[in-house]
């Protein structure tokens, strides 16, 4: 796995993989914001990682799977490096037939023990799980 990030201006990259996928980044201030910043794309990351596995454990167990959104939230350091002491992140599902503690099961297993995003974190995050009855 390789990416290769090119500056574009001071406080803006562009990273693109092995495949030609881009993603850019920029660290400018909210009101100026185009892109992700670094540590946003980090939250993103680890929030898609739990998605994959979390999707196919939920199908396996032939539960329906309308919708999945995850809120997630770090909360940094204040001195540097400002890397997170604590993340949440909050898995909301609509379905019709999955049941409140089978998908907090499920979303341990796929973001607690399966992510590869969250076992190259220094921190574990912590989870709650919403359930949208259709």
């Amino acid at each position: 796995m390789r990416v290769i990030t090119n500056m574009l201006a001071p406080k803006e990259y562009e990273s693109k993989n092995e495949y030609g996928n881009i993603l850019n980044i920029d660290m400018y201030d909210t009101k100026d914001k185009d892109y992700f910043s670094p540590m946003e794309t980090l939250l993103a990351s680890l929030a898609s990682c739990a998605c994959v596995d979390l999707v196919e454990m939920i199908k396996k167990r032939r539960k329906n799977l309308f919708d999945l959104q995850v809120e997630t939230k770090g909360k940094r350091r204040e001195e540097h490096p400002r890397a997170y002491e604590s993340i949440h992140m909050i898995f909301t599902a609509t379905s019709d037939n999955l049941k409140e503690d089978e998908f907090m099961k499920l979303v341990e297993l796929a973001a607690g023990k399966y992510c590869s995003v969250s076992g190259t974190l220094n921190v574990k995050a912590t989870y709650e799980v919403v359930i949208k009855e259709i």
